[in-house]
């Protein structure tokens, strides 16, 4: 209404602000769908950079192949899984709304559902759209994880072996089977997904009422019959998979077809099919009838014959017919699975061989196993590894992580060594900074390498590799790359070639040495890009904000070995124990590669329970082979699969699906092949399984009589005075596999050996174990076999006669421990406050007889506290009784046995030893330039010199100083050693000298008492006539 003409304008009042309506429409749907990107895109930016990166480290070792084949087979799953899953839902969706009625239901009729329909609208399309691909893409999701069969389906081959029930080639239950069930089984789900999908469409379309009277219309009973149809015939199909699956089956005795599966879950299975496709019929017939009745009678049909074909008639036959019989109903099966088992795990070929262990050695066979002698090894890894961390070392931010057992040649004949790699330790970095630790400390540095049969006169190791700069005496290989950047304990990421200087190494002057890293490895950090998406990878900022990386800088990833193989061959297993060689002048790795699986017919579930915790095998299979040995450059991480079992069919799939990965073993340098040896994950597996399989009879191998397990493993045994004295506390002999005692029945590990197995006629590099009867309480301490497992892949099961059943290492290991002997060697270390420690129980077959050898470790109680061998104990079964020696060296332990010795590497005259490098002669005689011992003269002098020893330690005692008896008593040990080095060195021909010194204080007569310590050095000397003599001085 206008105001009058007489009447003034009103005066503009304040602007009012502008009302800013929300969007409606169109606008709010795309507002939702730009918010739901952003916030995908921010939560998984850091993912985007992961696998940006990941590609980028492919490709700088030129494995994109690998990285496009995975990733390949994982996006066709999705997108056709996903593309089928989407297509049942979007067109049974577009049906159900087709065959909506065109009358609604009326007001008040069904309130949800009008609010529904009020709601949705026009816009159905577009909600049937977006709940198709929700539920597509979860479903695509989930079957790109089934990757790894799909790729053995695409490139199966055939295993040239058919399975004993179906008679199908064994590659049908390997590589068809597996990728078959799981399209039955998703498709069976997806339908089940769809009729629900459409059940609750037609509700809200008005096609389903809740209402009593039509309760749904024909054009939806038609829909729902036909889906319930499909339903039941793809059961029918999962039916008839379901037979071929018995021969999984772990209802009878042994796993595979039983009994009851061949004769009842088989029939069963074809009842049950029979009815599903019966059940299809209905489905469709009662497309034309009223009402459910036929749909209703096939479910209820189906549920009976499930209950009772499938559950109830099995177990009553199980139970009335083949349990009262069950040895002779089973027998058949129970020859299908030894013979499918012993084939599954490579135990078929097992050579056997009778062992007499009659216990009747002589000392002339023992010296000519000379070879076998000097080799034995007197060092247990674990033990070792403390040893070699305290005395070379040499920094905090180094470490030993792991000592292997290797063989070289050494000055032209082949030794047992141990050797251990100087990782770098990243918690002992003097400044704990992101240069420091991303930039500076990249490396570890050097090897070191002790023959396993040597020690110094202190009881260290003799090193034949060692310091810093790395430093390799008596003919051990050089080392001309010593830097480790990929190891066994190099986690986290570095960046090399940076403005800041790697260091190389720090001298024992404490000079440092840089060195920027050159080799083939890592991934250039060539721009702003590249290292914004490592920054995101890692989340941390510094590889974009640091001024030290330059255009030129690389990163170096998975510089743990395991992590790098998985993610080289992530369909391969890999071994717990990666061990070093030096081939080349380099530093490699070697590990051990597996391919398993758990689909082999009629075949065993192996027992893995023995296996360590980072074991690629502690997993569930019933088929594997050592079809790969990885060799890792620790320098440059060039990583090189050799395959050594072409005839394995999944190698030979996974070479058709990845060629760029595999080089054939013959390309292997014959430097590199000489230092494979038989895995140790697999010969784990293979004994826990041969205790039960090397029975083939049905009838004894149902009885179980003829059942053997790994023998318990002793333990160690360390006395600590530090908690009481003369207390006994147990602790693991060989590291973190080994067992705590026999009470846990933990299983000795695989012992590699340097040695001529009896009935060679050259020594052999293998692993031995022992087995021990069956028992549940592993009480059964007798001997009944070893096996031993040759680096050429030849397995041999040595076996004693039932009748002379020689003692296992348990009953071996008892009895050490009660000699007399070994108590006062107790109480003569253990006096001094130092920790003594029984080490590993080995078993050393010679000729038809054995012998068990243990070191024992002497720990000081000040720093530093080094594990030393101070003495070996040596027991020999006779045929009448047990023989033990305890002396300081295994030289003098045998000669005090038998007599003589072939020498050992022990206790060299010549060079230093505990952190030096060692050589020379043995204390038998094992020659390597050794000096001239003491005259006759200086020996008689060394005797005087050991009685005033003795009588300081007789005063000592008297005047109650236990500390200075303590020192008495080790001056005249130093003494005793060097008595025996002087007979060793002396007189023609070959040598063996050994001093056996018991020290007895006793006090008796009240505070003055009396003392009495003696000594006897006993020398035997063997001319080279043969003929010997024995020179015993008190």
């Amino acid at each position: 209404m206008r105001p009058p003409p007489d009447q003034p304008p009103r005066p503009p009042g304040p602007e009012r602000p502008r009302r800013i309506h929300p969007p409606t429409g169109r606008g709010r749907v795309l507002l939702i769908v730009a918010a739901v990107v952003v916030f995908f895109l921010v939560t998984s930016l850091r993912g985007i950079a992961s696998f940006y990166t990941e590609y980028l480290w492919y490709d700088s070792i030129n494995l994109t192949g690998v990285w496009r084949g995975v990733l390949g087979a994982k996006i066709a799953l999705a997108l056709i899984f996903g593309a089928v899953f989407f297509g049942l839902v979007w067109v049974n969706l577009v049906l159900a709304d087709r065959v909506a009625p065109a009358f609604r239901f009326g007001a008040g009729e069904d309130g949800f559902v009008e609010r529904y329909q009020e709601l949705v609208g026009r816009r159905v399309g577009t909600l049937r759209v977006v709940v198709s691909l929700v539920l597509a893409f979860a479903a695509g999701s989930a079957a790109s994880g089934r990757w790894n069969d799909w790729v053995l389906f695409t490139n199966r081959v055939s295993f040239g072996t058919k399975d004993a029930t179906y008679g199908k080639d064994i590659g049908f239950y390997v590589f068809t089977l597996p990728f078959v069930k799981f399209v039955a089984g998703w498709l069976f789900s997806t339908l089940i997904v769809v009729l629900i999908a459409s059940a609750a469409a037609h509700y809200l379309n008005g096609g389903i009422r809740a209402q009593a009277g039509s309760r749904t219309t024909p054009q939806v009973k038609a829909h729902l019959s036909v889906l319930l149809g499909v339903l039941s015939l793809i059961r029918a199909g999962q039916y008839w998979i379901d037979r071929y699956e018995l021969v999984f089956s772990q209802q009878g005795f042994v796993d595979g077809a039983t009994y009851t599966d061949v004769n009842v879950r088989q029939k069963s299975l074809s009842l049950l099919m029979i009815i599903s496709v019966t059940a299809f019929v209905l489905f469709l017939v009662n497309i034309r009838r009223r009402g459910w009745v036929l749909p209703v009678i096939a479910v209820g049909m189906w549920v009976l014959v499930q209950v009772l074909a499938g559950g109830a008639v099995p177990a009553y036959v199980q139970w009335a017919k083949v349990r009262p019989d069950e040895s002779a109903k089973e027998a058949p099966y129970i020859r299908n699975n030894v013979a499918a088992t012993r084939a599954a795990l490579g135990l078929t070929k097992v050579t056997s061989r009778r062992f007499a262990a009659d216990g009747k050695l002589t000392g002339a066979q023992l010296n000519a196993n000379a070879d076998t002698v000097q080799n034995i090894r007197i060092w247990d890894p674990a033990r070792l590894q403390e040893t070699f961390q305290k005395l070379q070392g040499l920094r905090d931010f180094y470490q030993v992580p792991d000592v292997d057992v290797d063989r070289y040649k050494i000055d032209g004949q082949l030794r047992q060594v141990m050797i251990a790699a100087r990782e770098l330790n990243r918690s002992g970095i003097p400044q704990q900074t992101w240069e420091a630790s991303r930039l500076r400390f990249t490396q570890g540095y050097g090897a070191i390498m002790a023959p396993s049969n040597a020690k110094g006169a202190d009881g260290s190791p003799v090193l034949y590799m060692s310091d810093i700069p790395v430093s390799s005496t008596n003919g051990a290989p050089k080392v001309d790359q010593p830097s480790i950047y990929i190891g066994e304990a190099q986690s986290g990421y570095v960046i090399v070639d940076a403005r800041s200087q790697e260091i190389l190494y720090q001298d024992k002057g404490g000079r440092t040495v840089y060195r920027s890293y050159k080799g083939r490895d890592g991934v250039r950090l060539s721009g702003l890009l590249r290292r914004a998406a490592f920054a995101l990878r890692f989340g941390d900022p510094n590889p974009v904000l640091s001024d030290s990386i330059r255009p030129s800088s690389k990163i170096l990833l998975h510089r743990d070995l395991q992590d790098r193989l998985r993610t080289v061959a992530p369909f391969l297993s890999f071994d717990a124990d990666p061990y070093l060689t030096v081939v080349g002048g380099r530093l490699r790795y070697i590990v051990d590669g597996y391919t398993t699986t758990d689909r082999y017919p009629n075949a065993q579930i192996a027992d893995t329970s023995d296996l360590p915790s980072g074991s690629g095998l502690r997993r569930r299979l019933n088929y594997v082979r050592n079809s790969v040995k990885a060799v890792i450059d620790a320098y440059d991480g060039t990583v090189t699969l050799y395959v050594v079992d072409s005839s394995d069919p999944l190698i030979r799939a996974y070479r058709k699906a990845f060629p760029e990965l595999f080089s054939s073993v013959s390309e292997a340098p014959a430097e590199l092949r000489a230092h494979f040896r038989y895995p140790e994950d697999l010969f784990r597996v293979q004994t826990a399984m041969w205790g039960r399989y090397h029975v083939t009879d049905p009838a004894t191998f149902y009885s179980g009589n003829d059942q053997w397990n790994v023998s318990s493993d002793p333990g160690a045994q360390t006395v600590n005075t530090g908690v009481g004295a003369g207390s006994v506390v147990s602790t693991p002999t060989t590291g973190s596999q080994s067992s705590q005692g026999t009470a846990s029945g933990n299983r000795i590990d695989p012992t590699y050996l340097l040695m001529k197995v009896p009935g060679d006629k050259q020594e052999s590099f293998l692993a031995l174990r022992p087995f021990t009867p069956a028992s549940r309480t592993n009480a059964t301490g007798l001997l009944t076999s070893f096996m031993v497992a040759k680096s050429d892949g030849s397995l041999e099961q040595f076996t004693m006669p039932p009748s002379n059943l020689p003692s296992g290492p348990t009953i071996a290991a008892a009895n050490m421990s009660q000699d007399e002997k070994v108590a006062q060697l107790q109480t003569l270390l253990g006096q001094t406050g130092s920790e003594l420690t029984y080490g590993n129980v080995l078993l050393i077959p010679i000729e038809q007889s054995l012998l068990y050898i243990r070191p024992v470790y002497v720990t000081a109680d000040q720093d530093p506290k080094v594990p030393l061998v101070k003495r070996v104990i040596v027991a020999f079964q006779t045929p009448t009784d047990t023989k033990i020696a305890v002396e300081p060296t295994l030289d003098a332990a045998l000669v005090d046995i038998f007599k003589t010795s072939p020498g050992t590497l022990e206790e060299p005259t010549g060079g230093s030893t505990g952190g030096g490098t060692g050589g020379g002669t043995g204390s038998g005689g094992a020659t390597g330039g050794g000096t001239t011992g003491p005259t006759a003269a200086e020996r008689d002098r060394l005797v005087r010199e050991l009685n005033a020893a003795f009588d300081r330690a007789d005063k000592a005692i008297r005047a109650g100083d236990t500390e200075g008896w303590a020192r008495a008593v080790k001056e005249a040990e130093r003494i005793s050693r060097r008595l025996t080095t002087s007979s060793s060195s002396s007189g023609s021909g070959s040598t063996s000298g050994s001093t056996s010194t018991t020290t007895t204080p006793s006090n008796s007569g009240g505070s003055a008492g009396t003392s009495s310590t003696t000594t006897t050095t006993t020398t035997t000397t063997t001319t080279s006539r043969g003929a010997t003599t024995s020179t015993t001085t008190a």
